[in-house]
């Protein structure tokens, strides 16, 4: 999985993911707030693991995970802990960006997060081997697509159709964005922005945030029960 756009429309900011994922994961529970490490975390959470692939903190720092790296790995057995228990670390820190400098990676599968933290937007990515950290102009639009699921080419193809889509979106807002994330490519199944390959692998949800003014409002679509989730907050000071 998954498939994660970036976007800054004067005083708001939006951030919108597909979960791809395969058929036969128990279905996940839609976004709540939990109380992890005496912090209130919303997030869906998967409840195979435990661990989540989207979260916003009460500070209304957004962490978002896409598996995989810079490219396709191989996998191996016995990872020490999932990465979506690794996202609910990092998201519990004061600082996120800190944690991530030193959190303990080791024996963890390759992956990739956004984060948004203080108004400021990062790229955090580990290998297997070592983290990498990439500070992201906070005025760009940017699209990632994970690389356990879409090769380089499909990638490159992906951000093409962002570009056009932006370009002809000029008075652009969150519904269209989830427009673009519901309905582009749709009658591609493998590499559309939604998938279905042969019912094995297919999005199953998606999320947004968007962040504006000192709140934060989260959308949630259920696409396989077909249902909608919304869940709104006021952002802590510090």
């Amino acid at each position: 999985m998954c498939t994660l756009t970036f976007v800054a429309v004067e005083n708001k900011f939006i951030i919108t993911h597909n979960r791809d994922e395969q058929t036969l994961r128990p279905s996940a529970i839609e976004p709540k707030k939990y109380l992890v490490n005496n912090k209130n975390i919303l997030f869906p959470k998967d409840s195979k693991a435990g661990g989540t692939w989207f979260t916003v903190s009460e500070r209304g720092a957004v962490l978002v995970l896409l598996n995989g790296a810079i490219e396709k790995h191989e996998q191996k057995g016995n990872y020490r802990k999932s990465r979506g228990l690794i996202v609910l670390d990092l998201i519990t820190a004061n600082s996120v960006n800190n944690a991530w400098c030193s959190i303990d990676l080791e024996n963890i599968e390759p992956f990739t997060t956004i984060l948004f933290e203080d108004f400021k937007l990062y790229h955090l990515q580990w290998n297997g081997v070592e983290k990498y950290t990439t500070p992201l102009n906070i005025s760009e639009p940017y699209i990632w697509s994970s690389s356990t699921l879409y090769p380089k080419e499909i990638r490159n193809q992906r951000q093409k159709w962002f570009i056009n889509f932006l370009k002809n979106n000029a008075n652009l807002h969150e519904n269209k964005l989830l427009a673009f994330h519901q309905n582009t490519q749709g009658a591609d199944s493998d590499n559309g922005l939604v998938i279905n390959r042969n019912n094995h692998i297919k999005t199953l949800s998606i999320t947004q945030t968007v962040i504006e003014n000192g709140t934060t409002v989260t959308r949630y679509l259920d696409l396989i029960a077909n249902k909608k989730f919304k869940c709104s907050q006021v952002n802590a000071t510090i």
